[in-house]
């Protein structure tokens, strides 16, 4: 699978972008602040309709106007897709494949698997868990439309069942309702923690080959799931906690309190491991990612780097770019340095200047 060209008009600060894309390694290079990292965005957006930042549509939308629009080609399994996005300051996104609109994002999931990785990530080991579930999430969803879908009702839920919380103080009443939100909350959080432990599971079967290599044999890494509680407990937990939720006016039991440590031996990296440790085993997890969306797509993803090549140190570069094999790659940089022309198989260059982008 690849991109072969994309076009935005009005998104962030393009007013009009025409890309072609080599099937290879494309570099995309210039000052910071110019639009690179915004191009990376376009395409984790037709990949998974979010964007890697979080950012709502609104904030997308090139300043000064009220749409923009995003259309990406790709070829897969030999054949040629057309992925069309609109975006609209006011109102939900319009998505098109092959010029007929589908009615949810889920229809979008899997036809463009891409894996995006910057400095950010290098920093998942040691940052808060809600950083940790974000990553697991975002694999998740592009892999299983299903879950998808069980996570956005678990969201949609927990919001729902906070907001009753809070208005609980004016009107008792409401806690009558509770347990029907509870239920509803426990069907869709038994769903959500049974496919993390099985992801986690596939993950670790991969991750241990790899960070063996990456640290010379000297360490074995292992992720393990620490849920909040177990799927069978989730309805339990549930009422227990109700008189605290009650007085907090917040949801304390469910999978959005789940955690995730990466153990060398018996000891917890994220508390006790070095920044290099931590690093080196973000970029296992990264490399881990690529070969199980290839192993369960039986396909490649495009891999997008965003400015982390200079994050890392001269190692570390050379066992990433050793890993990249036939994927195509979408890198950003500051600047063409000795160690991209002397490591990479450079097959595209691009120029990106305030908004502009030469070839």
């Amino acid at each position: 699978m690849v991109i072969q060209s994309l076009e935005l008009s009005n998104f962030r600060n393009y007013d009009f972008l025409n890309i072609v894309f080599d099937k290879g390694t494309n570099i995309l290079y210039g000052d910071n602040a110019q639009g690179k990292t915004n191009i990376l965005e376009a395409i984790y957006l037709c990949a998974t309709t979010k964007s890697h930042k979080g950012s709502k549509d609104k904030d997308i939308v090139k300043f000064g106007q009220e749409e923009g629009h995003i259309r990406t080609y790709v070829k897969k399994d030999g054949q040629d897709i057309r992925i069309d996005m609109h975006l609209r300051k006011n109102k939900t996104k319009g998505i098109a494949i092959d010029g007929t609109r589908i009615k949810k994002a889920s229809e979008l999931l899997g036809i463009m698997n891409v894996v995006f990785f910057s400095p950010e990530d290098l920093s998942i080991i040691k940052n808060g868990p809600s950083e940790r579930r974000r990553f697991v999430d975002m694999e998740l969803c592009q892999l299983d439309p299903m879950y998808l879908h069980h996570l956005n009702q678990y969201n949609k839920i927990v919001n729902q069942r906070n907001r009753l919380l809070k208005d609980m103080w004016a009107d008792e009443t409401l806690k009558e309702t509770l347990d029907v939100w509870d239920l509803q909350l426990a069907m869709y959080g038994e769903q959500i923690i049974r496919r993390r432990r099985e992801f986690i599971g596939q993950l670790n079967e991969i991750l241990y080959g790899i960070h063996k290599n990456l640290s010379g044999g000297k360490e074995e890494l292992q992720i393990r799931y620490e849920p909040d509680c177990k799927e069978e407990e989730l309805s339990e937990k549930l009422k227990k906690n109700r008189d605290r939720d009650i007085r907090l006016k917040q949801t304390s039991a469910g999978p959005h309190r789940d955690d995730f440590s990466f153990m060398t031996g018996e000891i917890d990296i994220r508390k006790f491991g070095s920044q290099g440790q931590q690093r080196t085993a973000a970029l296992s997890l990264k490399l881990s990612e690529i070969e199980l969306v290839k192993q369960m797509t039986k396909d490649t993803p495009i891999l997008l780097l965003d400015d982390v090549l200079s994050e890392l140190d001269a190692n570390r570069q050379n066992y990433l770019l050793n890993s990249i094999g036939d994927i195509q790659t979408i890198v950003t940089c500051t600047g063409l340095d000795e160690f991209v022309n002397n490591r990479f198989e450079i097959n595209k260059v691009f120029r990106v200047t305030q908004g502009s982008v030469e070839v």
